[in-house]
């Protein structure tokens, strides 16, 4: 997208007219327009939060003859979805969409290779979240080392033992292999996470493991991104319990 920028400098010997001037007036207006447009366009894309981010990225890209046949930019769009989509970038995050193309350039194709390559600068919206923001979440798995949660699109968050609201104990069902119930252990009270809870939690790490380089069968899959979380402050945990509390205090 091509950015307007139109500077009006008025003169003795040469008057600009009022036609001129009201029409670099528009021009400034519509462009100011654009912009808002194009901002507002981005926090609903972001939503709610700071988890998510727009970075940008240059990348040399050769494309693959069969997408030659397509439009140039959006050719070049689905391959970077093809390339970015659902994966994650060290230090970066989880790439959840291309959000803009800003500038193409190049096209060559060098010796000994039959597809044109080309320099990109592209905008992807990451997933990231910061440590300390409060993110909602439910329940997948519970087991003796803790709860692993997930936001639909992203899997990997664990709240570790230590991490659990104290004082707490765990339950572990009939059939074993660890998995079971944890409860939190308030005023004589037992209070569960159980498999439907919404849950809010603390982000207390973001970290992108390095790749092993062998990995035991009954290993879990490999994570390059993983984040950590914490329930043991107040008004986290299931919402579940913050609610009931509020209707508690409000019948008194």
């Amino acid at each position: 997208m091509v950015e307007v920028d139109i500077e009006v400098e008025s003169t003795e010997s040469f008057p600009i007219s009022e036609e001129i001037r009201i029409k670099a007036q528009s021009l400034r207006e519509q462009e100011r327009k654009r912009k808002e447009q194009e901002e507002k366009k981005i926090g609903e894309r972001k939503g709610e939060g700071s988890m998510f981010y727009l970075s940008q990225i240059e990348h040399k890209l050769p494309l693959p003859p069969p997408r030659l046949v397509l439009p140039i930019r959006e050719a070049i769009h689905m391959e970077l979805e093809k390339l970015f989509l659902d994966k994650v970038i060290a230090n970066l995050g989880l790439c959840i969409s291309v959000y803009d193309i800003r500038s193409i350039d190049g096209g060559f194709i060098f010796p000994g290779d039959g597809a044109p390559t080309y320099t990109v600068v592209f905008n992807l919206i990451m997933f990231r979240p910061f440590v300390g923001e409060i993110i909602t979440a439910k329940l997948i798995s519970s087991d003796s080392n803790g709860l692993q949660l997930s936001l639909g699109f992203f899997d990997d968050i664990y709240v570790p033992a230590h991490h659990m609201p104290y004082p707490n104990h765990f339950v572990e069902d009939e059939q074993g292999k660890r998995k079971g119930v944890w409860f939190w252990d308030f005023n004589e009270q037992e209070y569960p996470i159980q498999e439907t809870d919404v849950i809010k939690f603390q982000v207390q790490n973001v970290s992108y493991p390095q790749i092993p380089v062998e990995q035991p069968k009954e290993s879990k899959p490999f994570a390059p991104m993983l984040v950590t979380g914490s329930l043991d402050h107040d008004g986290l945990g299931p919402v579940s319990w913050w609610c009931a509390e509020e209707i508690e205090v409000d019948d008194e």
